[in-house]
């Protein structure tokens, strides 16, 4: 691997700069987010630039970065290391697989746990049709859909409102929130529509993949 050609590519969905691991907290909302989603890798010892700073304790940030994920994430996330030297100056690797017991839950500061995924460079806060579709998407057996005249016509109305919320589609289909979530859910976990966690509120659109 070409450190620096990794680093170049910058901050992403599976990539994420730390100069130091500061927060148990902090960096368990990275491992959690990595393992929700296609896995990632961690680069201690290079800032949010870019510029490779090295690490200075190596056996401090591991360990951080060890009770991380053992302590502050449920399940705990298993953490490969490698050590990387550039230019004289340490770097210490983390990769975070994808997992495939899902949800991963991050405890916070307000000693409540959350889960999270990477959207972009962020590790953001998922909602509540997320943290479904995570759990639907771990069990071996799939989803059966049934097509009833509601899973008709949400797909028709998301075809002439391609960030649709929530709230907007209990209220076209006149159904609960909660029977509208499970609806998008299994929609989600086939592969017919697709999820997108915003900055405020997650929303919906139809797969780019087409729809049956």
């Amino acid at each position: 691997m070409n450190i620096k050609t990794l680093i170049l590519q910058g901050e992403g969905e599976q990539l994420d700069f730390k100069n130091k691991i500061s927060s148990y907290e902090k960096i368990a909302k990275t491992l959690v987010a990595f393992a929700n989603n296609k896995g990632g890798k961690l680069l201690v010892g290079v800032a949010d630039n870019g510029q490779i700073k090295g690490v200075k304790n190596e056996d401090e940030e591991r360990y951080m970065l060890q009770q991380a994920g053992n302590l502050y994430c449920r399940p705990a996330i298993d953490i490969h290391f490698e050590e990387i030297y550039v230019d004289d100056k340490l770097i210490l690797l983390a990769e975070i697989a994808e997992s495939d017991t899902k949800p991963h839950y991050a405890l916070g500061e307000d000693q409540k746990w959350w889960v999270y995924v990477r959207v972009r460079d962020k590790s953001m806060l998922a909602g509540k049709v997320v943290v479904d579709v995570l759990h639907q998407s771990s069990r071996p057996n799939g989803v059966f859909i049934n097509y009833t005249d509601k899973e008709k016509e949400l797909l028709a109305y998301m075809l002439s409102h391609p960030k649709s919320r929530l709230r907007e589609l209990c209220e076209h289909l006149q159904l609960s929130r909660r029977k509208t979530q499970r609806i998008l859910v299994n929609l989600i976990v086939a592969g017919v529509i697709d999820v997108h966690s915003g900055e405020r509120e997650e929303y919906f659109s139809l797969s780019l993949s087409g729809t049956p």
